[in-house]
């Protein structure tokens, strides 16, 4: 068998680099491309010396582990422990994964493997190879996006109890830094028309009109007032409600920073994102001077 070591290299720093950066991925650590490179290229020259040697089985394994873990070692930055600990779980599960992904589509297409040294690489098309490596990450990538996205959404949902005139209904409140409206001196939340109706029934009394920004453009919409509110263990008298988009399914009303303090954020911390981001925005609109 005749085995041309710089193929071998080339494929396994490309899979090595794959799993690192889903692995950096999931731990939500640094891509530092130079390290990412440097812990590739330490993969896959492990993958080409590790060969040479003959060591009993359970020596082996530990040698592998052990590879892994300087893989990850040199891959992240950072002086936190646990992202390289996080790092080296996700890589070693990814590794795993993509394994086991990968024999069973060698077994399926009939490529042939000799017990103990793993797959031939020369009897395995690199383009099979990569064709599932890719669909791998990419599958895994939207999955890592979707979990973060949706824990991070939980993370920032309220559980809210609204009262008004008898009625009474529960509703989850999504804590937005972005919603500083106010009314009359007073911090508003938004809600849906729907959700209006449901609350205030077919008596529906506007304390004013207030004029918001949405994707749209600015128009005004309707305030009403709910006579008691409770967010979390803290309950608010006679609480402005503006109807607006709400567009999320996991919650039905869109919570005014001033009802998270000690919770959440305080109204100056957003109202502080808010002025950076718009000073960020004039500076980037700047004229560049000669």
């Amino acid at each position: 068998m005749v085995v041309y070591w710089e193929y071998a290299f080339i494929e396994n720093f490309l899979l090595d680099g794959l799993i690192l950066y889903l692995a950096l991925k999931i731990a939500r650590g640094k891509v530092r491309v130079w390290r990412l490179l440097l812990a590739s290229a330490v993969g896959a020259a492990e993958a080409i010396v590790f060969p040479l040697f003959r060591v009993p089985v359970w020596s082996a394994y530990l040698l592998k582990v052990l590879g892994g873990i300087l893989l990850c070692a040199v891959a992240v930055s950072g002086k936190r422990l646990k992202t390289y600990a996080v790092t080296a779980c996700a890589f070693f599960a990814v590794t795993f994964a993509l394994g086991g992904l990968l024999t069973a589509a060698y077994s399926f297409f009939g490529v042939e493997y000799q017990q103990g040294n793993g797959f031939l690489v020369e009897r395995a098309p690199v383009a099979l190879v990569f064709a599932l490596a890719g669909i791998f990450a990419v599958v895994l990538l939207q999955s890592i996006k979707f979990f973060y996205r949706y824990g991070k959404l939980r993370c920032n949902l309220f559980e809210c109890t609204l009262a008004h005139a008898g009625r009474e209904v529960r509703w989850k409140g999504l804590a937005d830094s972005g919603n500083l409206l106010q009314f009359r001196g007073k911090p508003v939340c938004v809600f849906s028309s729907r959700a209006a109706f449901a609350l205030f029934g077919r008596n529906l009394k506007e304390a004013g009109r207030l004029e918001i920004g949405t994707v749209n453009g600015r128009r005004e919409t309707p305030v009403f007032i709910c006579e008691r509110m409770k967010v979390g263990k803290e309950t608010f008298e006679n609480v402005f409600l503006a109807v607006g988009e709400v567009t999320g399914k996991e919650y039905q009303l869109i919570l005014h920073t001033a009802f998270l303090e000690g919770k959440h954020e305080t109204v100056a911390h957003a109202e502080g994102l808010a002025e950076k981001g718009g000073r960020e925005r004039k500076r980037r609109s700047l004229p560049l001077r000669k």
